[in-house]
């Protein structure tokens, strides 16, 4: 495998979890709120409160922190796309399949890409995107070959990956 390659294949791996990585990650608070401050109903829009509407008999028992991430979830949902929407809905739909075990995974994974400083995180999202862009096929042609190797292996090729990267270029 080639060091592109190689290079792509880590950053699946490591990304795979991210794929609904703003489930994990509450988004900031809105101007004016405290992550800490209940937040009365009547302070959500009309096109919150109807997408919320389920929660409005019980939102007043809800804790504060809940309240807040109900309300920026639902702000950043109504500023979707309907492509993003339904990408949304795949992914969490997908999140939800997921073994415990798998989601912990998943949450280590993403909790590791978020301690990268900010120009690896770019690097390993454009990396990620070219692996993306991949036909189907060679996607899965490498996933296979990834999960063909040994856990010592697949230490070996990261170990090398990141000398390389060290290097000047």
């Amino acid at each position: 495998m080639n060091g592109s390659m190689l290079r792509i294949v880590c950053a699946a791996a490591l990304l795979f979890g991210a794929a609904v990585p703003w489930a994990q990650t509450p988004p900031p608070v809105a101007a004016g709120q405290s992550a800490a401050a209940p937040l009365p109903w009547t302070s959500l829009d009309d096109a919150q409160r109807g997408l919320l509407a389920s929660f409005e008999d019980r939102w007043d028992s809800l804790p504060a922190a809940r309240q807040n991430a109900l309300a920026r979830g639902s702000s950043r949902w109504l500023a979707m796309t309907p492509n993003q929407r339904d990408r949304a809905r795949t992914r969490f739909q997908s999140w939800r399949e997921l073994e415990p075990e798998q989601r912990a995974a998943a949450r280590q994974r993403w909790q590791q890409f978020q301690r990268l400083a900010p120009d690896e995180q770019t690097r390993v999202r454009k990396a990620f995107d070219r692996f993306r862009s991949l036909p189907p096929q060679r996607r899965r042609e490498l996933r296979e070959r990834w999960q063909q190797l040994s856990p010592q292996e697949r230490q070996r090729r990261l170990q090398q990956l990141r000398q390389r990267q060290q290097q000047p270029r």
